[in-house]
């Protein structure tokens, strides 16, 4: 009997990502699978890379995906160039570049490289499309938790993701939530719907390197403390 992997779970919950809930007037919603067929080719490729396997692995919760990250390569934190120049993976039909990519693949690196750590953990959202909001007549990012309208309409849909999202294979006995603004709300999910065990709250990648990119190797080293540590503790059991 076929056993699917990790990797085929995430392609097959990507391939499937839909939601058609309300949203406040000036919010959209991005589905980037549905917008670029290149999106599905360059996430299968990254998934089957890195979690063509049957380990379990932590999870690590960012907000939701930015259009120049997960927005257009499907792979959370990862833009088309960290794509290619980390992962090896081409993406021709677009070039981004994201901020907090750069964070996450220094911090990669950092902790030894992406076959380890993807080997580790999975990053997600609790909303994973991306969100848009119209503002001074232009599109720009959104975060579910902008405004109370907008978490109100899509708060079912973001438990519904995350307890798909634990199915995959993932230990949550811990998790690493980015941002201490999402972990507010994100442990207002968990009291709800009783999703994770320990929340570990670390800065988003964004706000390093927006307000404290002089720091930068300080977070990166607190993020390495907090995930070393929990590998450490694992070793140890």
């Amino acid at each position: 009997m076929f056993r699917k992997t990790f990797a085929d779970k995430v392609v097959d919950f990507n391939k499937n990502l839909h939601y058609s809930g309300k949203l406040p007037i000036d919010f959209l919603v991005l589905n980037p699978y549905l917008n670029n067929p290149e999106t599905i080719e360059v996430m299968q490729k990254f998934y089957q890379k890195y979690y063509d396997d049957y380990h379990q692995r932590r999870f690590m919760i960012g907000i939701n995906p930015s259009r120049h990250g997960a927005g257009v390569t499907g792979v959370p934190f990862t833009d088309t160039k960290r794509l290619e120049s980390v992962c090896g993976i081409t993406m021709k039909s677009a070039h981004t570049h994201e901020i907090s990519s750069v964070f996450i693949y220094d911090m990669i690196a950092a902790y030894g490289g992406a076959d380890l750590f993807y080997k580790n953990f999975y990053i997600n959202s609790p909303f994973p499309l991306a969100i848009i909001r119209k503002s001074k007549g232009n599109w720009v990012n959104a975060n579910y938790y902008d405004d109370k309208s907008l978490f109100n309409d899509v708060k079912d849909f973001m438990i519904e993701s995350l307890r798909k999202h634990i199915s995959l294979g993932l230990d949550v006995s811990e998790v690493f939530v980015l941002g201490k603004k999402n972990a507010d709300f994100i442990s207002k999910l968990n009291s709800e719907a009783k999703l994770f065990g320990k929340m570990t709250v670390l800065e988003h990648p964004r706000y390093i390197q927006q307000y404290k990119s002089k720091e930068k190797d300080l977070y990166v080293d607190k993020y390495i403390l907090a995930l070393k540590n929990l590998i450490i503790q694992l070793i140890k059991i």
